[in-house]
């Protein structure tokens, strides 16, 4: 078994295309659409068949408050791993990143915050090498 596909929900989809392209350097896998329903989906630049992140509109109302309620504790709503999160902390800062956590060591890894302007935040670790 495999994990092939997850999703986030964003509050608007070319807006959340561009901060996952654009500032965090992952690539978009599809887009379609069917009558109001669009399928977007990106991926890992250097897994081109790896999992795909879904960014899925977030127009049920259950979904917009769990959303809410996740963000307003402060919970990432997607982590990414990297083996080198200063240096991709710099990178997307330079891109225009929101970070609400710069690079902070907890117990066993070193992590980033920030806000994708989409309505969740996201998580960077990289994780303590022993």
């Amino acid at each position: 078994m495999k994990i092939k596909l997850t999703s986030v929900y964003v509050d608007n989809q070319e807006n959340a295309l561009r901060f996952y392209t654009d500032v965090l350097g992952l690539a978009k896998k599809a887009d379609f659409s069917n009558g109001p329903f669009r399928w977007l989906t990106v991926i890992s630049a250097d897994e081109p068949d790896g999992t795909e992140l879904q960014l899925a509109l977030n127009d049920n109302p259950a979904a917009k408050a769990y959303q809410e309620a996740i963000f307003e504790q402060g919970q990432p709503a997607i982590m990414f791993f990297t083996d080198d999160v200063k240096g991709d902390y710099e990178r997307i800062k330079a891109k225009g990143g929101a970070f609400t956590m710069p690079p902070t060591e907890v117990t066993g890894s070193t992590i980033v915050q920030l806000n994708d302007s989409c309505g969740n935040l996201v998580q960077i670790t990289q994780l303590t090498r022993w």
